[in-house]
């Protein structure tokens, strides 16, 4: 910790600020290890479910069922914005107009080559 030297461009992340780190007080050390003996305790509980040999259901985890929600009901969670606007625009809109676009040109420069006769127009469903 001592030899730690900060990047010229980077700012000190909070964990590595000696003030937060060594100068704790009793009140933040405790509410430290609180929270990491409640962390401990829901390990051990799923660790114990996980392991149990004699297991018929399936183990419920609330994140994990949240996170499944969230996944599959995506629209009463989403707010528009410019950056997604854009990304709907770029992948839903523009490639069918660029599509359009490019079979338009390339059938239109196909009729004006047979229209002149630069191209035999025979009969075919690819080309």
């Amino acid at each position: 910790m001592a030899d730690y030297k900060a990047a010229p461009l980077a700012t000190l992340p909070r964990t590595l600020d000696p003030n937060d780190y060594f100068n704790l007080s009793p009140e933040k050390r405790r509410a430290d290890e609180e929270r990491a003996a409640i962390r401990a305790n829901l390990k051990r509980q799923y660790q114990t479910q996980l392991n149990n040999p004699h297991r018929n259901a399936l183990i419920e985890d609330p994140a994990l069922n949240r996170w499944v929600y969230a996944r599959t009901n995506p629209y009463p969670h989403f707010r528009p914005t410019f950056k997604t606007s854009m990304f709907g625009f770029m992948f839903g809109v523009a490639p069918l107009f660029a599509l359009y676009f490019i079979f338009k040109t390339d059938r239109d420069r196909k009729e004006a080559q047979i229209k002149a006769g630069a191209r035999d127009r025979k009969f075919c469903l690819s080309s």
